[in-house]
């Protein structure tokens, strides 16, 4: 089982335009390879908890295309991300990633495994509330994602000094993502209402039943990014796109791993 290293459904990280980008293409290019870095080689102090290198997600396997527990992006977004990171790092927190750039081999294992009506492994704790028959009706899985544009990030922040993260076993006891942050899976995130891809209309990000201290911590993430050119998708509190991307219209299929990285 791979450690989730201490240190946030779903938009993320759109990037700033710097050199030309080449031609487009609305349809996924395999042999083409974006300018992908890794975010441990330009912040190392930004925790990754990459749940999809795990089975510990809704499809519970470990999904295609994600070779290694990394955190690739289009470089924009990965600096984006470490000047955000100063700026919670000197307010006592840490941003702690879930999710990156996903190839769209990634996004075709989401399709399939929605499409197996007969697997519902992982039901009572990511979409307890919600028919899997209804997941594309419902826009909980679609067939292209904005992560395989290489500038959309999942994430949330965690409290310094970090913690432990207890190790998630496959066949263990679910919890629901909505319950009370101290019943639901230890992720060592602040509350922020829900868990991590909790398909559930209460992981809006501005759901009026999130009242508290819960809607504090998701305002703290989202103006914090914000400030570095970050857009948060306002069905999932944990997903962030930096405008503008870097390839806005070209879906990627290079994995995730070291060989897909820039050096």
């Amino acid at each position: 089982m791979l450690n989730r290293m201490a240190g946030a459904l779903a938009v993320c990280a759109l990037l700033t335009a710097g050199a030309a980008v080449p031609p487009a293409s609305a349809e996924p290019d395999p042999a083409a390879h974006p300018d992908l870095v890794s975010l441990t080689d330009v912040d190392p102090s930004i925790s990754l908890d990459i749940r999809y290198a795990t089975e510990h997600n809704f499809t519970g396997h470990r999904v295609d295309g994600y070779e290694a527990p990394m955190c690739l992006l289009a470089r924009p977004a990965a600096e984006a991300l470490r000047d955000a990171q100063r700026d919670f790092l000197g307010r006592g927190y840490s941003l702690k990633v879930y999710d990156c750039y996903r190839p769209q081999r990634a996004v075709d294992d989401f399709v399939a495994w929605a499409r197996d009506l007969a697997d519902q492994q992982m039901k009572p704790e990511f979409y307890p509330r919600v028919d899997k028959a209804r997941l594309f009706a419902d826009g909980y899985i679609a067939e292209k994602s904005g992560h395989s544009r290489a500038s959309t990030v999942d994430l949330t922040l965690v409290a310094l000094p970090t913690r432990p993260e207890p190790d998630y076993v496959a066949g263990e006891p679910l919890v629901d993502c909505a319950a009370p942050a101290g019943q639901r899976f230890a992720d060592t995130s602040i509350d922020m209402g829900t868990g991590y891809d909790c398909f559930d209309t209460l992981a809006h990000t501005l759901d009026p039943r999130v009242q508290g201290s819960q809607l504090d911590n998701r305002l703290l993430l989202k103006t914090g990014l914000e400030q570095h050119g970050f857009e948060n998708y306002d069905k999932e509190w944990w997903h962030f796109t930096l405008t503008p991307e870097a390839y806005p219209d070209t879906s990627f299929d290079v994995p995730v791993a070291p060989s897909s990285a820039q050096r």
